[in-house]
């Protein structure tokens, strides 16, 4: 089967099983996150844009040490867009050898606690109401213990990679994933392609659809605007595109999740 055969499979696939969700007269959730924000460029401007022309809610996961007064300027007009606490310097704690992680590794819990803190007072200042209390850790990635602690250090909400183990992983805390990561980080940053990206969201959403998979977390696309290459942001216009044209298909606010 020749490539451009893949391509239109794919995308054949992903129509199935939001008819199939429709057929069953619900509607299968999405948000939208991306990381590591922290100032205003091309890149973030072409971001928004797509966010605006496709009218999807977009949440943002913003470096508070790294923080440059343009991108809090870039935002102020900017509705729909929500922004969450992307650890705080998205420096690695990790000792050598093991896989890299800022909250969490070779740092002191106290010490983290602290950043995490100074990190959300920052974003509270400077983004208003536009914040939500949410935690991203960098390389989503987070020491347990200090997973537990969030909701005393003033958090609400937590965000990582792949399908959660739990809605609830402390009280107070509520966890919402994203599911598709489209990047290729093994190889040059590039785009994974269209059939596998595809085929992680389908997979997911068959899982909430038959129950194997936690049906009220909202299945969750993830975009990193400073790296992804043009593959990938065709892929990810197109895809947003695709769901907001099928009726099966909403958008949640960050907001609206983490209440």
């Amino acid at each position: 089967m020749k490539s451009g055969a893949f391509v239109e499979q794919a995308w054949s696939w992903l129509e199935r099983e939001l008819d199939r969700w429709t057929e069953n007269g619900q509607q299968a959730q999405f948000w939208w996150r991306d990381d590591d924000a922290s100032a205003a460029s091309d890149a973030l401007e072409r971001l928004i844009q797509l966010s605006q022309r496709r009218r999807i809610p977009l949440a943002l996961a913003v470096i508070p040490a790294t923080l440059e007064s343009g991108l809090v300027t870039c935002l102020r007009s900017c509705p729909g867009i929500s922004v969450l606490q992307h650890g705080f310097a998205h420096k690695n704690h990790a000792p050598p050898g093991q896989r890299k992680i800022e909250i969490g590794g070779a740092r002191p819990a106290a010490e983290l606690a602290q950043d995490l803190q100074a990190g959300r007072q920052i974003l509270e200042q400077r983004f208003g109401d536009r914040f939500v209390a949410a935690l991203v850790p960098p390389w989503n990635r987070i020491d347990a213990a200090l997973a537990k602690d969030l909701p005393g250090l003033g958090f609400s909400g937590l965000s990582t990679l792949r399908a959660r183990r739990s809605a609830s992983p402390a009280p107070g805390l509520l966890q919402v994933n994203v599911h598709l990561d489209p990047i290729n980080w093994r190889c040059d940053s590039g785009f994974i392609g269209v059939y596998p990206a595809i085929a992680v969201l389908v997979q997911h959403l068959i899982a909430r659809r038959s129950g194997y998979r936690d049906p009220a977390e909202p299945s969750g696309i993830l975009s990193h605007h400073l790296v992804q290459n043009e593959a990938t942001w065709r892929f990810l216009d197109d895809l947003l595109q695709f769901l907001a044209e099928h009726p099966a298909a909403g958008f949640v606010d960050a907001h609206d999740i983490w209440q």
